[in-house]
């Protein structure tokens, strides 16, 4: 077994409320390490004969929850979620910061599989005896905070129960779904904490359909052992004298972007990306942390880098709301992207987004193209029962939860962003064209809370179009190798990209080598594990079905929002150059050995060794 890994998965099928462990071949791990590489060989081997025809709400999806061999060794843990997404029908690695990703792995396991579908709502429990089954009957339809309140004393007091003499049980490590992902709203996150969550992908959604309330691990281990200890915990100083330094990260975390992003680079979404540009003072650190910080570094797991901050309303008539920052991205789109430029109302949207388990991207972008509907006269008054006004919070705050619930026109919202928009062409007699030019997504994946348009950022032209995971900001792509070395990386690792970028990544490379003991380095990575990850990632992609399928090349485009011209700020006028995004895309896509269209080569499949997937392939260029 290489270091690193536990080295065993439990799977369970939830259908046959039946559990085993499974094990993956040292040669499987190699090739694509855990987390988002191994979850889409996990997702390939079971199902890709049929990935077509796979409705992503029906049991037979898989919902995944994997570690990495880094993960909780190398500094910020994550876990990642994954399995069929029921917004791109392809796959994405999408994760969080969470004690659930130590305590699993401390209970002697590096993952779980899920499939089928309870016959009622239940939750998983995960200790060093394995797993158990248990009624989640009354969790169903609690909101975030009480979810995790009921876990921590029902799991404590049982494992108290079972082994009094082991000294005193601190809470389990959860990952969760809200009443959003209850209800199989398209783009539901699934949570951890009271604010963190694995946001892309629409996840929370495949746990709702699964009865799948939640995941609880309390592990008593030992993390994994590393190939090279000594060396491991080297460079474990060396990292860690790193990421002290990280000075405004460390103060700030990302919610200092939520005032620069906007006034500096003007790429922050104001009103559904309608401009990206603002001048709002209220937006921001300094606006948050005098006012509404009770705890200024709020750390996870072996993380140094502290950059997330607790805000408090502590009195008003959101008194009482508890949240991150907010960070940057609920920043923009639980404010600007509202029209909300308050600090107050913009920490309780973020707050209520949580507890309802949506996105706090996919979420809100779903807002804000309804608000703008709204705002257009396309969407009335009566379709949703009250007017979603820009800036309004208390209208913004029905709206969350209109689509939670699945109420009047939040029933179609809860299809997601882009599904939404075909929907809402045909109830109002209008061409899809006609609605998808407000609706701001990639494949699927509502984008994330930086624009391309002023080419400030360190989002460009090809950064989004190109990606296996569509609007995910955090898994952008640019040249066809410096995108492999990052997130690819990082989510396979697993563990955090604040965590990654601050140290050299040779550094990087030679802790993960002392780890595993595979002969990895930066340029193996970019050059053939990266590359084989993020092929079988579009092999699925392409093959998507069966409700949406995306068009080679034809659907491997911004949104046409980003070809509009910025109409303020400093970049005024400015915007993405389809031609260059269309040139771009012809080089990126030789550069990872696939055609023209974006379709991997038979070549090139052969080289990954993934020529398995040649037939499926083999069609498509017919």
């Amino acid at each position: 077994m290489p270091g690193g890994y536990a080295g065993k998965y439990l799977d369970v099928d939830l259908t046959k409320r039946k559990i085993k462990d499974t094990t993956f071949d040292d040669e499987t791990l190699e090739m694509f390490f855990g987390g988002r590489g191994l979850a889409a060989k996990i997702l390939w081997d079971r199902l890709g004969k049929k990935w077509g025809e796979i409705d992503s709400l029906a049991p037979e999806n898989l919902f995944v929850a994997l570690t990495g061999p880094m993960t909780a060794i190398y500094p910020g843990a994550r876990i990642m979620c994954s399995g069929k997404s029921p917004l791109s029908n392809g796959t994405v690695g999408s994760t969080a910061s969470t004690e659930f990703a130590s305590e699993i792995r401390m209970a002697g396991y590096d993952g779980v599989i899920v499939t089928g579908k309870a016959d009622e709502p239940i939750y998983i429990q995960i200790t060093n005896e394995g797993g158990e089954i248990k009624s989640a009957k009354h969790l169903w339809g609690t909101i975030g905070e009480d979810t995790i309140k009921i876990l921590n004393r029902e799991v404590t007091a049982e494992l108290t129960k079972r082994k009094p003499n082991v000294g005193l049980w601190k809470e389990p490590g959860i990952i969760y779904t809200g009443p959003a992902g209850e209800n199989m709203v398209r783009n539901a996150a699934v949570m951890t904490k009271i604010c963190h969550a694995c946001g892309y992908g629409g996840y929370g959604a495949l746990m709702g359909s699964k009865n799948l309330k939640a995941i609880v691990a309390k592990g008593r281990g030992r993390l994994p052992p590393a190939n090279a200890p000594e060396a491991t915990k080297l460079l474990w100083r060396r990292t860690h004298e790193y990421l002290i330094n990280q000075g405004r990260m460390r103060r700030w975390g990302t919610g200092y972007g939520g005032y620069a992003t906007g006034a500096e680079t003007s790429s922050e979404p104001v009103k559904n990306w309608q401009e990206e540009w603002h001048d709002d003072k209220n937006m921001g650190g300094p606006k948050f942390e005098n006012k509404f910080w009770v705890k200024k570094k709020w750390s996870d797991f072996n993380c140094t880098t502290n950059c997330m901050k607790v805000s408090c309303i502590k009195s008003g008539k959101w008194k009482g709301d508890i949240t991150d920052m907010p960070d940057y991205e609920l920043e923009a789109y639980c404010g600007t992207n509202l029209g909300i430029f308050d600090a107050a109302d913009n920490i309780h949207i973020s707050t209520l987004i949580d507890k309802l388990g949506h996105s706090g991207i996919n979420g809100p972008n779903t807002m804000g193209f309804a608000a703008e509907l709204y705002q257009r006269g396309i969407l009335t008054e009566k379709d949703f029962g009250f007017k979603p006004i820009w800036g309004d919070t208390e209208s913004m705050d029905k709206l969350a939860w209109l689509i939670a619930k699945r109420e009047k026109i939040g029933d179609v919202l809860a299809e997601g962003t882009y599904r939404a928009a075909i929907k809402i062409a045909k109830m109002k007699k209008m061409k899809p064209e006609e609605l998808l030019k407000f609706a701001v997504h990639v494949k699927g994946i509502e984008i994330g809370a930086h624009g391309t348009r002023s080419d400030a950022d360190y989002t460009h032209d090809i950064s989004y179009a190109a990606s296996v995971q569509g609007g995910d900001h955090t898994s952008t792509t640019t040249d066809g190798f410096t995108d492999m070395s990052g997130a690819v990386f990082t989510d396979s690792a697993v563990f955090c990209n604040f965590c990654y970028f601050a140290v050299p990544q040779e550094l990087v490379f030679d802790y993960a080598k002392a780890i595993t003991g595979f002969p990895i380095s930066q340029n193996s990575w970019r050059r053939v594990t990266g590359p084989r990850i993020v092929t079988l990632q579009k092999v699925l992609l392409l093959l998507g079905g069966p409700d949406v399928t995306w068009e080679p090349i034809k659907d491997d485009d911004n949104p046409p929002r980003f070809y509009e011209p910025l109409p303020t700020g400093p970049f005024k006028g400015k915007t993405t150059d389809h031609k260059k995004v269309d040139e771009k895309l012809q080089t990126y896509f030789t550069t990872l050995g696939w055609d023209k269209m974006g379709i991997p080569t038979k070549e090139t499949l052969k080289k990954l060794g993934l020529s398995d997937c040649e037939t499926a392939m083999k069609k498509l260029r017919e």
